[in-house]
C-alpha cells in the first residue's frame, strides 16, 4: 500500500505531505481546487512521462516521494530485488524533474530508469480514472482483460505460440533461401543459368577492357599519329635535319678533343646524341612504317567493349569482380538444382508447425472462454449489487478453424468483443453501443471488484469513475468501495457524499492565498470536520440536522 506521498513544487502546491491509511482514502473539494494535481503526483512518481509544466511558477524543480510497504513475497518486491536492490517490502520512490526537462529516479536511494521504475510500479498501484471506461470499451483491449484472467496459464500458451511461429519463420526463410516454391525456384535457375553463359559465353580475361581500351584510342587518333610519327622522322632524318646537324657538330668538336678533357667529354656526349637521334628517327620510322588501321578489328574493338560494359555495369565493375559473380551464380545453380528435397522436408515442418499452433490456439481459445465465462458470471452477479439487477452481460467469440486461424500471431486466434444488456428481455448488444456514463462507471467498478485478487496490486486510484451517480446507487457504490477496501487499498477522488461517509481517511483539497499567491494545501480532516464536508457535498444549508443526517450516513457504513 501507499502509505506516505511527499509533493514539493508541483503546480500549486509548494509543499504537501499525506500519510495514507490502509483503507478507504477519499479526497475530495471544490472543482479546480487541485485534486487532479495529486493524482498527476502518483501518475509521475510511478514512472508516466515528466512534463516540466507541472513545476510550480517560480521553482527550478519538483519533487515526488512515495513510500510503500508491500509483502516482502510480493510481484513488485520481487522485481525490485531483481534490479538488484534490496527491499523488506519497504519500496521508497523519488522522482525529481528539473526546470530543463531532466527527470531522475531513485528507488530504495539506487539511481534508476523510467523502464526500470514501470517494472516495479506496474504491480505497485493500478490508476483508473474515467478514460479508462474507453480502454474497456476498445474491442481489442478486451482481449487483454480476459487474458489477464487468464493470467500464467495464458501467458505460457502465448510463449509456445511464440517459440512455434519463430520456429515456422525459419523454416519459411530457409525455403526462401533456397530459391522459394517451386515456380518461383524455377524463375531463379532460369535467371542464374541466363547469367552465368552471359558471362562464361563472353570469354573474358582480366585486364582485357583497359587493352582493348588502348586500342580503341590508337584506331580514333591514326591519322593523327601517323602525321605525327612522319614529322618526327622527318625532322630527325631528312638533309639539314637534327641527325645530320648533331653529325657536323660532332666532326667540329672531334676536330679540338685532344686539347682538353672538357672538350673530349663535350665529343663523348655528342657521340652518344648522335646515336640516340639515330635510334629515335629508326623507331619512329618502323612505328610508322607498322601503323594500320583495319575497319574490322576496329569494330571489333568497339563490340568487344560494349559487351565488357555491359558485364560491368551488370556484374561487377572489373572483370576479375564479373568472374567472381558467375563462380557465385555456378554454385547457386548447383544448390537449388537439388534443393528440391530440403525443401520438401521444410514444408512438411511449416505444415506440423501450423497443426501444432492450431493445436495451442485451441486451447488457448478454451482457457479464454471457460474464464470469460465464469469472469462474466461474477460481474453480472456484482452488477446486480450496484443497482443494475437486470444486467446481462457476455463474453462473444468469433469462431475459427483450422484453415481460418491466424497462425502468425502469438495471440493466438481469438476475436472477442464484450456484449451487454442493462434491461430485462433486451438483447445484448456490444458493450460501447448500448451502455451509459452512469451504467460504465458501475460496470468498470464491477469488473475491478472481480479482478481484485488477481492481480496482486496494492492500491488502487480512482479518478471519479463514479461521476454521474447518485441516489440508491451511490450507497451500494460506496458499499463496493468499502468491500474492495477490505483487502486493497483504495485512493478515491470524489463528489459523492455516500463515498466520503464511506472512507477510513477523508482528504479536502482547497485553494488558499499567501502572499497575493494561489496555493493548493491538502488537509486530512478530523471526525468533526468530514460531518461539515459531508453536509457541503450533499448541498445542504449547514445546520444540526444536516450534520446528524451525516453522521448517520456514516454509521450506515461502519462495521
Amino acid at each position: 500500500m501507499l502509505q506516505r506521498l511527499y509533493i514539493k513544487n508541483v503546480a500549486l502546491i509548494p509543499e504537501a505531505d499525506i500519510v495514507f491509511d490502509g483503507g478507504l482514502n477519499v479526497l475530495s473539494g471544490e472543482t479546480g481546487s487541485g485534486k487532479s494535481v495529486i493524482l498527476d503526483s502518483i501518475n509521475f512518481v510511478l514512472g508516466s512521462k515528466a512534463d516540466k509544466t507541472m513545476i510550480r511558477s517560480g521553482e527550478r524543480e519538483a519533487i515526488v516521494r512515495a513510500e510503500f510497504y508491500v509483502a516482502p513475497d510480493s510481484a513488485a518486491a520481487e522485481k525490485t530485488r531483481a534490479l538488484d536492490i534490496d527491499t523488506d517490502g519497504e519500496i521508497i520512490i523519488t522522482r525529481k524533474l528539473n526546470s530543463d526537462g531532466r527527470s531522475a529516479v531513485k528507488l530504495n536511494g539506487n539511481t534508476v530508469t523510467a523502464g526500470m521504475l514501470k517494472s516495479v510500479t506496474q504491480h505497485l498501484v493500478d490508476v483508473h480514472g474515467q478514460s479508462e471506461h474507453f480502454f474497456l470499451l476498445n474491442e481489442e483491449n478486451q482481449l487483454k482483460v480476459i487474458d489477464g484472467i487468464c493470467g500464467e496459464k495464458a501467458a505460457e500458451f502465448k510463449r509456445q505460440l511464440a517459440t512455434l511461429i519463430s520456429e515456422k519463420r525459419g523454416y519459411l526463410s530457409k525455403i526462401k533461401s533456397l530459391g522459394g516454391d517451386e515456380s518461383e525456384r524455377e524463375r531463379k535457375l532460369d535467371l542464374l543459368k541466363f547469367q552465368i553463359d552471359e558471362i562464361r559465353s563472353a570469354g573474358i580475361e582480366p585486364g582485357e577492357f583497359d587493352r582493348l581500351k588502348a586500342k580503341q584510342i590508337i584506331f580514333a587518333n591514326t591519322e593523327k599519329i601517323f602525321a605525327a610519327l612522319n614529322a618526327v622522322h622527318g625532322a630527325l632524318s631528312d638533309d639539314g635535319g637534327c641527325n645530320d646537324a648533331v653529325s657536323s657538330a660532332l666532326h667540329l668538336i672531334n676536330g679540338i678533343s685532344d686539347l682538353d678533357k672538357e672538350y673530349a667529354g663535350i665529343a663523348e656526349r655528342l657521340e652518344s646524341l648522335a646515336a640516340e637521334v639515330s635510334d629515335i628517327s629508326e623507331t619512329v620510322a618502323d612505328l610508322a612504317e607498322n601503323l594500320t588501321y583495319d575497319d574490322r578489328e576496329a569494330q571489333f574493338v568497339d563490340e568487344r567493349l560494349e559487351v565488357l560494359k555491359t558485364l560491368k555495369r551488370k556484374y561487377g565493375d572489373s572483370e576479375q569482380k564479373i568472374l567472381e559473380f558467375a563462380a557465385g551464380a555456378e554454385a547457386e545453380y548447383d544448390m537449388l538444382s537439388g534443393a528440391a528435397d530440403e525443401i520438401a522436408k521444410a514444408e512438411s515442418m511449416i505444415s506440423a508447425c501450423s497443426d501444432k499452433i492450431y493445436m495451442v490456439c485451441r486451447q488457448l481459445s478454451d482457457l479464454r472462454r471457460k474464464n470469460a465465462e465464469t469472469f462474466c458470471s461474477d460481474v453480472t452477479r456484482e452488477l446486480g449489487t450496484l443497482n443494475i439487477p437486470n444486467a446481462s452481460f457476455k463474453v462473444e467469440f468469433g469462431e475459427f478453424d483450422r484453415t481460418t486461424a491466424d497462425h502468425n500471431s502469438a495471440e493466438g486466434s481469438d476475436s472477442l468483443r464484450f456484449m451487454f444488456s442493462a434491461n430485462k428481455g433486451e438483447p445484448e448488444k456490444p458493450l460501447k453501443d448500448v451502455i451509459s456514463g452512469g451504467e460504465m462507471s458501475r460496470f468498470m467498478l464491477a469488473v475491478k471488484t472481480r479482478l481484485k485478487d488477481l492481480n496482486g496490486i496494492s492500491t488502487y486510484v480512482f479518478d471519479e469513475i463514479d461521476a454521474g451517480i447518485s441516489g440508491y446507487t451511490a450507497k451500494t457504490v460506496a458499499e463496493k468501495f468499502k468491500y474492495i477496501a477490505k483487502n486493497t487499498q483504495i485512493i478515491a477522488v470524489s463528489h459523492l457524499p455516500q463515498v466520503c461517509a464511506a472512507s477510513d481517511a477523508q482528504f479536502l483539497i482547497y485553494k488558499t492565498e499567501e502572499n497575493s499567491k494561489t496555493l493548493t494545501k491538502i488537509k486530512r480532516l478530523n471526525d468533526a470536520e468530514k460531518i461539515d464536508e459531508i453536509v457541503r457535498l450533499t448541498g445542504n444549508v449547514k445546520s444540526e440536522a444536516a450534520k446528524i443526517h451525516a453522521g448517520e450516513l456514516i454509521d450506515q457504513f461502519k462495521n
